[in-house]
């Protein structure tokens, strides 16, 4: 693994899961000082710019001045909300995992567990790509679809980060189908 792929990791993290593990602090948006956040990767401008601008998933965004950053969603910090743009989508949406999760998956539904909100995908091919990071040896790929039309009904609402993951409280197993992709 090269270093700017090691240096995003790292930054992931300490956006998403722990910032004190890096000496910063992110406010209730996400947002943490570009200095600090430098000083903590121990990288330069240059480089940062680097890892945002090459992030496949485009997982973190600066503000109007480039002066703060965050990651776009995948907070376990409880006092980070976003506030995100409300998903006004009512088609169907995706989550793939692996089918060791599929006995508690359709006993109790898709929850966030450490996170904030149950990520969803709006296609196909994004979910098989996410679920497939959860497929080991002896495992296959699952894909849920979720009927929005009904949770809508039910008085759900979904988000939108701003790289296009849609994000839902949880999903309850009524809500879910699934197919398996062996």
């Amino acid at each position: 693994m090269d270093r700017l792929t090691e240096k995003s990791r790292y930054m992931s993290y300490l956006l998403r899961h722990k910032p004190e593990d890096g000496n910063i602090t992110l406010d209730v948006q996400g947002y943490t000082d570009v200095l600090s956040l430098l000083k903590a990767l121990d990288i330069t401008p240059k480089e940062l710019d680097e890892i945002v601008d090459t992030d496949s998933k485009g997982r973190y965004s600066y503000n109007e001045d480039h002066t703060r950053i965050r990651a776009n969603q995948g907070h376990s910090v409880d006092y980070v909300h976003i506030d995100f743009k409300e998903y006004e989508g009512n088609d169907i949406l995706y989550h793939g995992t692996s089918s060791k999760y599929r006995k508690s998956i359709l006993r109790n539904g898709l929850i966030p567990k450490s996170r904030l909100y149950v990520h969803l995908s709006k296609d196909v091919d994004t979910a098989t790509d996410v679920g497939n990071r959860h497929v080991g040896d002896g495992d296959y790929l699952i894909i849920y679809t979720i009927n929005v039309p009904l949770m809508r009904k039910d008085g759900y609402k979904f988000y939108e980060s701003d790289n296009g993951v849609i994000l839902v409280e949880k999903v309850s197993p009524k809500y879910l189908n699934y197919y398996e992709l062996h």
